[in-house]
């Protein structure tokens, strides 16, 4: 039976079986509860002088109505694996969620992972300091920073697209091992949105792709206040949400009033009982509900009440003026609902587990090393090394290689890609591996390991992340050049350190006819900019290799795999070092002399050019040192005896040669160094044409090394000549434009 037909109705509209239960005294206590969020809320917000009360006050019912009526969780044990996931993708109404997980007495998780009975996750005094440094309520809610956050949320849309990876891993993991008698999985996934999520783009492409997929467990409520920061929502948008919803194949239901707590749980139990579609509850409120001078007003979206205000709000709900009020009766009958459903449910889940991995022993195994995030002992099995080869392979052919021998060692490893996997080369050929698709349609089933996100990168990147923070690792690929539409979604994974895969090909100029709108020039740099992200760039198939290997073991860290296009030789690591130093970031490829002339460093499909340099100088009797980098970020994290070896502080005539901007490379190049690399945008031609024009050959590779050498680089001015005279060749250019 599905978690949408197993509905307690009696349970879910909290009525009591015996029928003595007095109705008049739970919704006295229910709405005791929805002020007290409310007015930690606003006391919130006017302590810390800064953040967003108006949406707190006006969606506590909703929120409450969800938590302690509907939602399958267990604050004793917070991170219980089929729990039902709760995202706030209206980040900035943080104290909602801080009120929440206060008075439902989540249950603090250490960083072992075990749950610190006596210590909440929220406490008063952290909502006392929101936005206070070091509480654990931040402005918007961080996943890590503060338990029973299940993302992180503030950049609006992102919340809603994640959500979506969260639904889609639902479906996977059930699909993957339940069975007829032992229903693991089936956990549902609610976000509380608003007028800002519905315009972000983002969102349209991620509600989009959940109605494709017939996503049934994914329920969006829309906040529709009707107020932007700028004032009402009509001076910038006037569609219709909700029909556009119903084109997208969701379920669209309205509850005329936030206020009306058995009409929300009515709306939920309509979801729950969905079987084809996700659910959009638009839900009509009032911004600052109950403030007698700032409801309905811009004003009261992201600036504190005021202590007048406050007063008299909180003499109209009828609750006392002490600051922080939490009543002990607020939380035995918050927290008795939750134990009363979802923690009976949690107990009953963990003996279905146990009985699970008797009956099925071999699952069991699998799913104990997703749920721990360790990996099988015998994942590497398939690695195998590429011999040499001149003519080699491109970077995405051999990642392909790579990425399915992986993926048949890490049964829950899933992906795809932005409508290009025949370009990509991103799906997975094994036996056995399918496509995840919506079971009706016929082409698939929840099962598939190959995912088609379809042409929405921004929502591609979000979603994968949804599906790392279920335990679930994700990959998704699209052409470096449009890694510029996934950057929010890329930020996100790195703020929450998880390991999402981010795979870009097509990564240069190497992209040849199709010209600079498809050419990335910036991206490498862009990437690299971001903290925490791991940006790889591979040299040869076993650089590639070893870089997929090293990525398998991250649980921690997202990754951004960036693959050539054309193809590339694969080395003889007989004559050349070693690809296995790939987990050192950056590594002596040739010439290890004590004291180099000149140090010369490249990645990806510029080693190659790199080396045949180095033959000609070390022929001229130049002291030369080859450093292959395919990981800067790595390099930088070794310890400093380490890069001291590979780069020498003796030896400052370096050179660093890739098909990108050089705003990498300085901190290794210094200002006596010179970097080979781009300074224009491309141009449209076959790219052995492109390489002679825009200097990627080893005279130029060379001649940037005898400059260095003699202390004479070429300078910042020489670099702005040279884009001069790259606008002014431009065909057709009218400088008098």
């Amino acid at each position: 039976m599905s978690a949408h037909q197993n509905v307690d109705l009696d349970m879910l509209f909290h009525r009591s079986k015996d029928k003595k239960h007095d109705d008049a005294s739970v919704r006295q206590l229910d709405e005791k509860v929805v002020n007290c969020i409310r007015c930690l809320a606003m006391d919130a917000v006017q302590r810390a002088n800064s953040g967003h009360p108006g949406t707190p006050m006006a969606m506590a019912p909703v929120a409450y109505s969800l938590w302690a009526r509907v939602l399958k969780y267990d604050p004793e044990d917070p991170f219980w694996p089929n729990r039902d996931r709760f995202v706030l993708s209206i980040g900035h109404a943080s104290t909602l969620l801080y009120g929440l997980l206060h008075v439902a007495g989540v249950k603090e998780v250490g960083p072992d992972g075990k749950v610190l009975k006596d210590q909440l996750a929220v406490s008063l005094d952290d909502i006392k300091e929101f936005r206070k440094f070091g509480s654990r309520c931040a402005g918007h809610p961080e996943y890590r920073w503060t338990t029973g956050v299940e993302t992180t949320t503030g950049p609006l849309g992102q919340g809603v697209a994640t959500s979506v990876g969260m639904a889609m891993a639902s479906k996977w993991l059930a699909s993957r091992f339940n069975k007829s008698d032992h229903e693991l999985f089936n956990f549902n996934v609610y976000a509380l949105a608003g007028d800002g999520d519905m315009q972000e783009g983002v969102s349209s492409e991620a509600a989009s792709l959940a109605g494709h997929l017939r996503l049934d467990n994914l329920c969006w409520f829309w906040d529709n206040n009707q107020i932007t920061i700028e004032g009402n929502t009509s001076w910038a948008t006037s569609e219709d949400i909700g029909t556009r919803f119903i084109a997208y194949g969701w379920n669209v239901l309205r509850v005329g009033d936030a206020n009306d707590v058995p009409g929300i749980t009515r709306a939920i139990s309509v979801f729950q009982r969905e079987t084809q579609r996700p659910t959009l509850i638009i839900v009509d409120s009032h911004i600052a509900w109950g403030a007698p001078t700032k409801q309905d007003t811009f004003t009261a979206h992201g600036s504190p009440l005021g202590e007048a205000e406050i007063s008299a709000t909180k003499a109209i709900y009828g609750w006392p003026q002490e600051k922080f009020l939490v009543p002990d009766d607020v939380l035995q009958h918050f927290q008795g609902q939750l134990a009363r459903r979802g923690g009976v449910q949690r107990k009953a889940w963990d003996q279905m587990l146990a009985s699970y991995k008797k009956s099925f022993p071999e699952d069991g195994v699998v799913l104990e090393q997703l749920l721990d995030g360790k990996l099988p002992k015998d994942w590497g099995t398939m690695c195998k090394e590429f011999p040499a080869d001149s003519k080699g392979l491109a970077t995405r052919e051999s990642s392909a290689k790579c990425l399915n021998m992986v993926a048949q060692g890490v049964p829950w490893m899933i992906g795809g890609s932005a409508d290009l996997g025949p370009s990509c080369l991103t799906g997975l050929t094994f036996e056995g591996a399918g496509d995840f698709m919506a079971p009706i349609t016929g082409w698939g089933n929840f099962g598939g390991r190959n995912l088609h996100f379809g042409i929405r990168e921004n929502a591609m990147g979000s979603i994968v992340n949804g599906l790392a923070l279920s335990g679930i690792r994700g990959y998704c690929s699209t052409f470096l050049v449009f890694s510029d539409y996934m950057k929010p979604a890329i930020r996100m994974a790195a703020i929450m350190e998880i390991n999402s895969i981010f795979i870009f090909t097509h990564d240069s100029i190497g992209v040849g006819e199709d010209g600079p709108t498809h050419q990335p020039i910036e991206q490498l740099a862009a990437l690299r900019s971001i903290p925490g992200l791991l940006t790889f760039r591979p040299c040869d198939a076993n650089e590639t290799l070893e870089m997929w290997k090293y990525i398998a073991e991250l649980k921690d860290d997202p990754v951004a795999v960036v693959l050539s296009r054309q193809k590339l030789p694969t080395l003889d690591r007989n004559k050349y070092a070693s690809a296995a130093n790939v987990k050192r970031g950056g590594y002596i490829i040739a010439g290890a002399a004590m004291h180099p002339d000149v140090i010369l460093m490249a990645t990806g499909s510029e080693v190659s050019l790199m080396l045949e340099a180095h033959e000609k100088l070390a022929s001229e009797g130049v002291k030369v040192r080859s450093v292959s980098m395919p990981c800067v970020e790595l390099f930088k994290h070794q310890p400093c005896e380490y890069r001291e070896m590979v780069l020498p502080n003796s030896c400052r005539a370096r050179v660093s040669i890739e098909a990108a901007t050089n705003d990498t490379w300085g901190a290794f190049i210094g200002l006596d160094g010179e970097h080979v690399g781009m300074i224009t945008f491309g141009l449209s031609a076959p790219v052995q044409r492109l390489h002679q024009e825009l200097g990627f050959t080893i005279e130029a590779v060379t001649s940037a090394a005898r400059r260095v050498m003699e202390k004479q680089p070429r300078t910042m001015t020489s670099q702005a000549d040279v884009m001069r005279a790259w606008k002014r060749r431009k065909v057709g250019s009218n400088e008098n434009i």
